[in-house]
């Protein structure tokens, strides 16, 4: 399976940095990946709801190791050339992310955060 676009749409907060849409193969796209600025550098967070416990479980997500390094390096390496290109800031480019941008406040990020550090 190949990775075939990434999209970035920069944010300008604190610990969020952007959101991404992936697509594999010219065929599948996983939407609503957050970049995200942790106590050890950049993640990616995986897409997410809210479950009926108050948690959050990912409805998108790798299955080995290998696969989320292959996404998170491609990831991180198109949201720094978007950085580099356009500076911080939000993009214009807005197109499906005001739906996931419901869904994401600090406790999700702060969440993710937590989760992240504790895989190290």
């Amino acid at each position: 399976m190949e990775i075939t676009e990434i999209r970035i749409t920069l944010r300008s907060e604190p610990k969020l940095k952007a959101f991404a849409n992936v697509t594999f193969d010219n065929s599948f796209v996983v939407r609503g990946l957050k970049i995200i600025e942790g106590s050890n550098g950049l993640f990616i967070s995986m897409p997410s709801r809210k479950a009926k416990d108050g948690t959050y479980r990912d409805i998108a997500h790798p299955i080995n190791n290998e696969m989320r390094k292959k996404i998170e390096e491609a990831v991180i390496s198109e949201y720094k050339k978007k950085f580099k290109e356009e500076g911080p800031g939000t993009s214009e480019d807005t197109e499906d992310i005001e739906e996931t941008t419901e869904d994401i406040n600090d406790e999700t990020i702060e969440e993710s955060v937590d989760e992240a550090e504790e895989q190290e």
